[in-house]
């Protein structure tokens, strides 16, 4: 019987169980990986799995210091900011064995650039990849940028092999891997995986034995496997609020162990701006002031849910300011009025969430019954629920008046959630025609955004904080995007296990995870 099919039955089963049946490790989250390519990676699931498996040039640690990773040393920026070096270790395999050098890293770098799905992670920043000698990478930029540091740690520009992806420069190869990482991958399944120990590995062996990842379909099938002991970790990115809470209690309790990571996942509201009735920036203002995040976060998520009021996470350079207005029914009823509504009118407003992302189902109908109890004179919400992948394939065809989403940057910078919601390549007045703005959902832009969103990531220090600061206002006065929440992730462990730690990207590592028994 397939491990995944054992855990379901498992849950339903009382004669499973608890107590760890082998030295591997067990870890379980939801969904399942369709891809394994760091160009087209985009799951919190397949990015988890790449960090396992690959290195990046550098990583950030749960205190938010860069650190060197493949790199040896931290990079040297030169001419005014255009050009980038970076010194290679000397020491790394591959899973296959061949050597990394800089030719490698700079093959996975034009191959990402040539292929890569997801263009804002590194936009059009990087105009030349060289590698002038053996172990020293050098970057050539189209403009100085402040970002450019933390853009290094991302895992989609995990390297691979130039030897087994010879045949796959200009196409993906989905179901293998072959990078320089603590595990090797031994088998694949888009609903398991096995992970050995790369015993060439150039950095500290992982404290196991090797891992077994699986992914179940449901959050009650993932909770129940933690709790009867079938699996040794949980992670937390598709868990009900309840059973979540539930899994807090335990941990509390003594009988789980609890890891957090930073707060790097913002939930937010993406309304269109380019059509009637929402083109009226009057009328998406009063939606931003008829929201009561302070409800939602307690009806919703018992308080593991706070309030946000930026686009970018507290923590972050910008992350905290707080641009957007707090709940205000009286201040939203006054601009409806002025957008044509109330007194006999109601605004009714489709509003979409992701059918298989549990939050999202909560948060749209306490927002729909705070509004009834709010200013039921003047809007309502219809809600519909549309399948997550459904949601992203249709986002940028303008199919949402109103859809629930949620962001984690490729990168801690909030260069990585502003330029994916607000970059903006050709506009008419604040109009998106072409850019991320558009493939967002939003197609909103504003006169000045994006040469002020280009300047944020030119400055340093204070200039960037005042930069930020502008870039937000004008966002925030655009209200094409209501932020919501903000999300910390978690992971629990049997009490058999160490505590699950996280990385300063907001991912568990894996290779750390070990029985204290």
């Amino acid at each position: 019987m397939a491990l995944s099919t054992a855990l379901a039955l498992c849950v339903t089963q009382s004669a499973c169980q608890p107590g760890r049946r082998s030295d591997r490790i067990t870890v379980a989250s939801a969904g399942r990986i369709t891809s394994l390519d760091p160009a087209q990676a985009s799951t919190f699931g397949a990015l988890q799995l790449l960090s396992a498996l690959g290195d990046t040039l550098y990583k950030r640690t749960a205190e938010g210091k860069l650190t060197p990773a493949l790199a040896s040393a931290l990079p040297e920026i030169s001419d005014g900011g255009l050009t980038v070096t970076i010194p290679l270790r000397e020491d790394v395999l591959f899973h296959d064995g061949t050597r990394f050098d800089a030719e490698a890293m700079a093959f996975s770098l034009r191959r990402f650039l040539e292929i890569g799905t997801l263009s804002y992670v590194i936009g059009d920043r990087i105009t030349a990849v060289e590698a002038p000698e053996t172990y020293q990478l050098r970057l050539r930029l189209s403009r100085p940028s402040s970002s450019l540091e933390n853009l290094l740690t991302a895992t989609n520009l995990t390297p691979v092999s130039p030897r087994a992806y010879q045949d796959h420069q200009d196409r993906f190869l989905n179901d293998r891997f072959i990078g320089t990482g603590a595990y090797k991958l031994t088998s694949f399944r888009a609903v398991q995986q096995r992970l050995e120990p790369f015993k060439q590995y150039w950095g500290p062996s992982p404290s196991n034995a090797g891992l077994d990842l699986i992914y179940l379909s449901n959050s009650t099938a993932l909770f129940g496997a933690m709790r009867s002991g079938e699996v040794d970790v949980l992670l937390s990115d598709s868990i009900d609020e309840d059973q979540r809470l539930a899994l807090n209690r335990m941990a509390a309790e003594g009988r789980l162990r609890e890891g957090q990571g930073p707060s790097l996942v913002i939930g937010y509201i993406t309304l269109l701006s380019n059509t009637p009735p929402l083109q009226n920036p009057v009328l998406r203002q009063a939606l931003a002031l008829s929201l009561d995040r302070d409800l939602i976060n307690k009806r919703v998520s018992h308080g593991l849910r706070p309030p946000l009021f930026s686009l970018v996470p507290p923590g972050l350079p910008g992350g905290d300011l707080k641009p957007w207005p707090r709940h205000d029914a009286a201040r939203a009823r006054n601009l409806f009025i002025e957008a044509g509504y109330c007194n006999g009118k109601v605004f009714n407003l489709p509003f979409t969430y992701r059918s298989n992302v549990p939050a999202d189902r909560l948060m749209a109908l306490t927002w729909q019954a705070q509004i009834q109890r709010d200013l039921a004179d003047c809007l309502s919400l219809k809600l519909d629920g549309v399948e997550s992948t459904t949601v992203y394939r249709q986002l940028g065809e303008g199919a949402f008046q109103a859809v629930m989403l949620d962001w984690r940057g490729a990168y801690p910078d909030p260069e990585a959630y502003l330029a994916p919601l607000l970059s903006c390549k050709e506009s008419q007045g604040s109009i998106c025609k072409r850019g991320e703005a558009a493939i967002s959902g939003s197609f909103w832009t504003a006169p000045g955004l994006e040469t002020t969103l280009l300047k944020s990531d030119r400055s340093r220090g204070d200039a960037r904080q005042r930069d930020l600061e502008r870039v937000e206002q004008m966002a925030a006065q655009g209200a094409a995007y209501i932020p919501v929440w903000l999300v910390k992730p978690r992971a629990w462990s049997s009490t058999s296990l160490a505590t699950p730690e996280f990385d300063g990207n907001g991912q568990v590592v894996l290779a750390r995870l070990q029985d204290q028994r």
